[in-house]
């Protein structure tokens, strides 16, 4: 991929980004970091403070004494739990991306490529929806957050 100069691209993942620009040129990218942010997000078994919740089973047997929902007795079911750690990174691709419009709309760079993982990409695109389409040269669903800027600006090239 043709990566020209001044380009800015930001690589995230749902807990970090990084924020980098091309000072070299399309055919020799040299990536420098402008920003990195990291929000301190726990695993999800870290943020539940209590068992899930339990309701009454909807299917139960009619008829029987004491069973069924009426009496309160009969079978229960365990409630989905809410993920509170993916409830964060969402939270997190979000301010992203109204962060990335902002600064579209200040006029802070006039090309942007948007690397993340697959899931964090699809909560960005929605968040960003068409406001970043004047500038949004690419966007590439893969999880770049590990690698070094040689890496990323060697994988970028040949993406």
């Amino acid at each position: 991929m043709k990566i020209d100069h001044d380009t800015w691209i930001v690589v995230a993942d749902g807990e970090k980004f990084l924020l980098l620009r091309n000072e070299g040129d399309a055919q020799h990218p040299i990536l420098r970091a402008m920003a990195k942010e990291e929000d301190p997000n726990p695993p999800a078994r870290e943020l539940a403070s209590d068992r899930p919740g339990r309701m009454p089973d909807q299917g139960g047997t009619r008829g029987q004494a004491g069973g069924g929902i009426a009496h309160g007795g009969g079978p229960r079911s365990a409630m989905e739990e809410t993920d509170r750690h993916r409830v964060a990174e969402h939270r997190f691709a979000e301010e992203l991306a109204e962060q990335l419009v902002e600064w579209a709309g200040k006029g802070r760079f006039k090309r942007l490529i948007v690397v993340a993982d697959p899931r964090t990409l699809g909560v960005l695109r929605d968040a960003y929806g068409d406001k970043l389409e004047p500038v949004l040269v690419a966007e590439i669903d893969k999880d770049l957050t590990n690698l070094t800027l040689p890496d990323m600006a060697k994988l970028l090239k040949d993406h």
